[in-house]
């Protein structure tokens, strides 16, 4: 088992808000505010406690998760207010290490923020390195739904299609994203590296400074480590061009959900039909020609490109530990994660990821994922619970290092 120094995920945690889905709530905060159907968009500024309620019920209405940037943390803190409300960590590396650790696999995080809460509530064994020079506090909003939840207010009747997460922030630290002096030097010893959180980024010059500090950071890395990337909702998606065409070359495995994907082509994709996915992987693949592609979504998950076989059990514990999140929530354990491995597949995920490899003009492997019943899902951190998995099975794949070193020469040597 590899320790704490042999995985480096970052590049920045949070402390999130997860407030408990209540429709009289929302209902009478539509009363309240007067919001009619009309206005209902995902995409409008969030400016102020209605302008979040409106961008919400959007995104209940679609079915889809996002996340958005909130012009105030007062904002998130007069919303939270009105709901029975819970503190957790959030952030793409933190909660992968967090899931990570329920199998004994521990990790270092970077971190650009930090306060008594992320000391109390980071699993042990497990390290950290932080950019922060004193202690902040700036919550995330986290709002899950699940399919069929109801709002009925006005003129507003919708039915969510599917369960969901939103995520609501104005978090500086992250905006800023300063990486630690030490991170080169972590790198030095990491077998496998994760990148995330350049979404957040405002600017486009601290954008730029963060990529290129990233990049020399990255020198130091071992030859035949891993890097992983994990794509996100960009709060200005005119930044995101900027992060792909610097990191593209520097990254071995380019992940990200289905959001990010339809986000890339501009467009919804069905999922279980495998014309509609092959054309958007076409798309993504000239966009962002990384050794190593993988989209995880609610049906199936898939890595396309170099030896894109050799990741099938980084994909099935990636899909196994979303799953597991999504049907145990927070503080699961290894025996609930393996009875997940026994679940049956989803039937149309299984014929949609069977003709996928089959008409797929590229190496492309993609495995179905889980069929789970249950009435109260978590839905918030299914992507960073599928990117702990997939690095857990990396390092436990033959024993550690090994197979690590065995992944990183299927990929490519690193630029």
């Amino acid at each position: 088992m590899a320790d704490s120094a042999s995985i480096v995920l970052g590049l920045g945690g949070t402390v999130d808000y997860e407030i408990a889905w209540d429709s009289v709530v929302l209902e009478a905060m539509i009363l309240e505010h007067g919001v009619a159907t009309a206005e209902l968009d995902r995409a409008i500024p969030v400016d102020s406690e209605r302008d979040l309620l409106v961008t919400l019920l959007a995104f209940l209405r679609d079915g889809v998760g996002g996340e958005r940037f909130v012009a105030t943390t007062a904002i998130i803190e007069s919303f939270a207010q009105r709901f029975r409300t819970r503190v957790t960590l959030g952030g793409t590396c933190v909660r992968a290490t967090i899931a990570m650790r329920a199998l004994g696999v521990t990790s270092t995080v970077h971190l650009v923020s930090i306060d008594d809460t992320v000391r109390r509530l980071l699993p042990a064994g497990c390290s950290y390195l932080c950019s922060a020079s004193s202690d902040s506090t700036d919550p995330h909003l986290i709002v899950q739904f699940a399919a069929g939840a109801r709002i009925v207010a006005g003129d507003i009747d919708i039915v969510a299609p599917h369960a969901n997460r939103i995520i609501y922030t104005n978090d500086p630290p992250n905006r800023e994203l300063v990486l630690s002096r030490d991170l080169g030097r972590a790198f030095e010893h990491a077998e496998i590296i994760m990148i995330s959180g350049f979404n957040v980024i405002q600017e486009a010059e601290v954008l730029d400074a963060r990529l290129d500090e990233l990049l020399e950071h990255l020198a130091s890395r071992r030859e035949r480590s891993v890097v992983f990337f994990e794509d996100a909702g960009y709060h200005r998606p005119i930044l995101r061009d900027r992060v792909r065409e610097k990191l593209v070359d520097a990254v071995d495995v380019w992940s990200m959900n289905e959001d990010e994907l339809q986000a890339y082509v501009d467009h919804r994709v069905d999922l279980l039909d495998p014309d509609a996915v092959i054309e958007a992987l076409i798309e993504l693949r000239r966009l962002i020609p990384a050794r190593v592609l993988v989209v995880h979504t609610k049906y199936w998950s898939l890595a396309a490109g170099d030896a894109a076989s050799d990741w099938e059990r980084a994909l099935r514990g990636g899909i196994t530990m979303a799953t597991t999140r999504y049907r145990c929530g927070d503080g699961f354990t290894e025996f609930d994660y393996r009875e997940t491995g026994r679940l049956a597949v989803h039937r149309g995920g299984a014929l949609a990821a069977r003709r996928l490899e089959r008409l797929a003009p590229m190496p492309l492997r993609c495995i179905p994922a889980f069929v789970v019943d249950t009435g109260a899902p978590t839905t918030i951190g299914l992507g960073d619970a599928f990117v702990g998995g997939f690095i857990a099975a990396l390092a436990r794949e033959g024993g550690g290092s090994d197979a690590i070193a065995e992944s990183a020469e299927i990929v490519g040597s690193p630029c």
